[in-house]
């Protein structure tokens, strides 16, 4: 794909969303609405009429096109188009962009087959690296402490970034959606192409899901099964890291409260009442403190001595300081054991 000077999606925007090949512009053949017209049209009336129908669409899609988008498009210019299948969207793209003169070519397969290499990529490479995997309680810095790696000139790969979720049950971003698996992966397969396999690689240690995201077998089998390093940091330093990571959720008490309430049967009623009413007046330090002592400290101290196959034999390193200089400290420590 790098021998092209612009990747074409002629699929709907609908798809688009959902997800693309990395750097693709969005120029439908048909919209989300002409796409649903003429798959009904296939289903009620036939192959004919759908192709009568959708290809005046077609026709005044790309026709807009031709005078908007690609207007200022060189002679020398070399496009590759894609839509699902390699089929009729992009072949119909593909025809009238050579008709003007410009040497368009239409990737086999389309979206289809690039999405069955994104599994593969994924497949093959997850197995290849020399992960690191850096493991600890609620709020002790193990992102923070990953991009102070990358800064140090580590090799990283932050999950819950590509996932757009902190991964507990508080861990979306205030604002902001996850992708869809398919992006996800997409987004993932696009970092371990990147990655050197002979040089360490730092990863944070992760369930099978963030938020709703699912982690592929081959990331997390190997995450599993991979060297740990464990940190260790004082609980009021942590308090406080939570406090200010997690502070804009006290600007939606009840969606708080919502979300703790998901931890029925998990904890004691009385107990969950408690941090409602705690959610509910924005008294988030109380709060946060109980949430680690009585809900994920024990959970962490529960699960991942049976999940992470590298715990007995783990290092540890004492954080005392949760602040810039303190983790950069601490990855100057760590950076050299991993080389």
């Amino acid at each position: 794909m790098a021998h092209f000077d612009t990747i074409l999606d002629a699929r709907s925007p609908a798809e688009f969303a959902e997800d693309h090949i990395p750097g693709a512009i969005n120029t439908p053949a048909l919209d989300d609405e002409e796409r649903r017209i003429v798959g009904t049209l296939y289903k009620q009336q036939g192959a004919f009429e759908a192709r009568r129908v959708g290809g005046a669409m077609v026709a005044a899609n790309l026709a807009r096109h031709l005078r908007e988008l690609w207007a200022h498009q060189p002679h020398s210019w070399r496009p590759l188009v894609y839509c699902w299948r390699g089929g009729l969207r992009s072949g119909s793209m593909v025809q009238w962009l050579r008709l003007v003169g410009w040497d368009a070519q239409q990737l086999a397969g389309g979206y289809k087959r690039y999405r069955q290499h994104v599994i593969e990529q994924i497949d093959t490479l997850a197995p290849t690296l020399q992960l690191r995997v850096l493991c600890g309680p609620t709020g002790s810095a193990k992102t923070r402490l990953l991009h102070a790696l990358a800064a140090s000139g580590a090799q990283i790969i932050d999950l819950e970034a590509l996932a757009a979720h902190r991964g507990s049950v508080l861990g979306s971003l205030p604002g902001v959606d996850q992708p869809s698996q398919k992006q996800f992966e997409t987004r993932l397969a696009s970092v371990l192409s990147g990655l050197d396999v002979r040089q360490p690689v730092w990863i944070e240690a992760e369930s099978r899901k963030i938020g709703r995201i699912a982690l592929p077998n081959a990331i997390i089998n190997h995450l599993r099964t991979s060297p740990c390093v464990r940190i260790d940091a004082p609980l009021d330093a942590r308090l406080d890291l939570l406090l200010r990571d997690y502070a804009s959720l006290g600007d939606d008490p009840q969606a708080l409260a919502d979300k703790l309430a998901t931890l029925h049967g998990l904890q004691a009623n009385d107990t969950l009442e408690r941090w409602r009413a705690w959610a509910l007046d924005r008294d988030l330090a109380p709060l946060f403190q109980e949430l680690m002592t009585l809900h994920y400290d024990p959970l962490y101290a529960r699960s991942q001595p049976g999940y992470l196959k590298g715990w007995a034999q783990a290092q540890t390193i004492t954080v005392e300081r949760l602040d810039e200089a303190g983790l950069k400290a601490a990855a100057g420590a760590l950076h050299p054991l991993a080389l």
